[in-house]
């Protein structure tokens, strides 16, 4: 890409005025590909693209930039000063592309767009299980997942799903579930445990937890007037999808919330005796940014959403 091409003549030489060229949106591709893998072969499937034209990209922006954009090392391919500053800036380059892209999408008559931000467990759990509904019935609309937002991201998402005690003062919000928890373990754990007809009974077994979770024992033992008392193991996972896999293969006892595990408790997978649980403040809320306009196709996907999830309520 080229800019302002001017020529000047001063004491017989001809200079370039006001000329700058920049790399095209492939190189930049390529350029955090080779960051991000190590070297031009392993870049190049990503990219769909050969070893030879990857490395021809590469030289090509090499040459833009006026020096080596890597290293070659013994442990593979390292930025360089120079690299690092372009692999920086490439990342925002092209995640403003694809914003841009996003907004232009949103505005052709075409198939509509909507861009949600969905927490993995209740993706995996609850939403995508059930999503091919709304496919089947709007296959117009193309939604797009993601789990996260980055600081550098220009565009916010249409909807997001939160586990909050409520939104925010700048969002709308509506309660999907979330509020109930159950204490629910495999059958065959709760038939190994023997007598679990009490809260007292129940804390000589194992609880298993994921630490950055609110579902803890003490939660429990409080709400159901047995603060202090203490579960006899605890076994914690770093990831909530694993504590909840876990109970499922009869491991230990596991405090979720019930829309996350309904139709595991419909099918048998787990159990719930004596209703055993409490009341959390927490529970899953369908979000929107309060200052843009409600999209039709967003409102045909509130109104699925919120009757799929109406079956949940406590």
């Amino acid at each position: 890409m080229v800019l302002g091409t001017r020529l000047k003549a001063t004491n017989g030489e001809v200079k370039v005025s006001g000329r700058k060229q920049f790399p095209s949106m492939t190189a930049l591709q390529v350029l955090l590909a080779v960051a991000e893998r190590g070297s031009t072969s392993a870049a190049a499937e990503p990219l769909a693209l050969s070893q030879s034209a990857v490395s021809k990209q590469l030289i090509g922006l090499e040459d833009i930039i006026g020096g080596p954009a890597f290293s070659r090392t013994p442990n593979g391919m390292v930025p360089t000063e120079l690299g690092a500053i372009y692999i920086d800036h490439a990342r925002t380059a092209i995640k403003a592309m694809e914003d841009a892209a996003l907004k232009v999408a949103r505005l052709r008559p075409g198939p509509r767009v909507l861009r949600l931000q969905v927490p993995p467990i209740f993706g995996d759990r609850w939403l995508l299980p059930r999503f091919a509904q709304f496919t089947e019935a709007h296959p117009e609309i193309e939604v797009q997942f993601t789990t996260f937002v980055s600081k550098a991201q220009t565009e916010v998402p249409d909807g997001s799903v939160r586990f909050v005690v409520c939104p925010g003062a700048e969002e709308e919000g509506a309660y999907l579930f979330g509020n109930d928890v159950r204490l629910v373990s495999a059958t065959s754990y709760w038939e190994k445990l023997g007598d679990h007809g009490t809260i007292e009974a129940v804390s000589r077994g194992v609880m298993l937890e994921h630490p950055q979770t609110p579902f803890h024992w003490p939660f429990f033992a409080k709400a159901n007037d047995r603060k202090g008392l203490e579960i006899r193991h605890t076994m914690r996972f770093g990831y909530y999808t694993m504590v909840i896999r876990a109970a499922l293969a009869g491991q230990g006892m596991a405090l979720i919330p019930h829309g996350l595990i309904v139709d595991d408790l419909v099918a048998g997978r787990l159990v719930n005796p004596c209703g055993m649980g409490y009341r959390s403040d927490l529970g899953y809320w369908f979000t929107k940014p309060g200052n843009i306009p409600t999209s039709q196709s967003m409102r045909l996907f509130e109104q699925w959403l919120y009757e799929e999830a109406r079956t949940m309520r406590d």
